[in-house]
């Protein structure tokens, strides 16, 4: 069979068949390869290039080497306060994000008359999260005499806004991000209409309690979905700008408590005319994003259990 399979494939009218219907298969995803290498891989080869030269956009680039990335880690007080308020945003925010995900995941896998309401009502933010519109109407709310601070104010609670305060700024930053849980609690519910109910029934048999069944039961079979939403996450808190710019009115304030490290990477490149040290700035963020890529992906083997897996 094998020796005549092989003999079908090299006649030439089926190596012309096949060799016709690759064409057809590359001229369908030509526009995809076309923009993915003009518009992603072009342009990341630039950036590189120019991270490693002195560039301000109206004058020719000049090699200068690693002095960005020397500047960067020793001279530049500013980049360091930036990448520490983003790696506080990003392993404080995500956390929280996932567990509130995760609560009203599991309390809307109950079923209720009016589960499809509330699961809209809690993925609406995530429709519209990452908007200027959002991030106007929270800086409206938690400005002084705001919606928030008013409230406050009537048990006894005076703070006088949180948006120009350096204490409370990046904790309404991140309480801006646990708000658009909505497309990782979707995701979240999905994992658990996967699993069993006759795992739990087994679990209530043996005497375990709600606690037991979740950490036995629960988390084990939906890790492959946690590491799916972590991954995410945190890739995706790395990114947080218009919140940020908006909230700040582009200046990272106050304190520069909101100077997150895409902010900063903005204002170095577009505001200071530094192209090619905001470049050096994007590729290390992006060194640190596979990084931790990197590490999750290496370390699953020891939490994540898929379905079927022997080892």
């Amino acid at each position: 069979m094998r020796r005549e399979r092989t003999e079908q494939l090299n006649r030439p009218g089926q190596r012309s068949r096949l060799r016709r219907e690759s064409l057809a298969g590359y001229g369908f995803l030509s526009p995809w390869l076309i923009g993915f290498f003009g518009l992603t891989i072009v342009p990341m080869v630039y950036s590189l290039y120019l991270s490693f030269t002195s560039y301000n956009i109206f004058q020719p680039p000049k090699w200068i080497g690693f002095d960005n990335y020397v500047r960067m880690f020793t001279s530049d007080p500013a980049f360091i306060q930036s990448a520490q308020i983003t790696l506080i945003y990003v392993l404080v925010g995500t956390p929280i994000t996932l567990i509130a995900a995760l609560a009203v995941a599991m309390l809307l896998n109950y079923r209720s008359t009016a589960g499809g309401f509330f699961r809209s009502a809690f993925y609406a933010p995530s429709l519209i999260g990452g908007s200027v519109s959002v991030a106007i109407v929270w800086k409206a709310m938690f400005r002084e005499e705001g919606p928030v601070d008013t409230s406050l104010s009537f048990f006894g609670i005076n703070l006088g806004g949180w948006v120009g305060n350096p204490d409370l700024v990046l904790p309404m930053m991140i309480l801006l991000s646990v708000w658009q849980f909505g497309a990782t609690m979707v995701i979240f519910l999905a994992g658990l209409k996967q699993i069993p109910k006759e795992l739990y029934e087994a679990a209530e048999m043996d005497g375990a309690g709600p606690i037991n069944r979740f950490r036995a039961v629960t988390v084990p079979l939906l890790s492959p979905v946690i590491f799916f939403n972590l991954l995410l996450g945190l890739i995706g808190a790395f990114q947080v700008f218009a919140s940020a710019y908006i909230i700040s009115n582009g200046s990272g304030g106050p304190a520069g408590m909101t100077n997150f490290i895409t902010l900063y990477l903005y204002k170095r490149g577009f505001s200071d005319g530094q192209m090619g040290y905001a470049s050096a700035i994007a590729w290390v963020l992006l060194v640190v994003v596979a990084i931790i890529a990197f590490i999750l992906f290496r370390t699953q083997k020891s939490w994540v259990h898929y379905s079927g897996d022997n080892r």
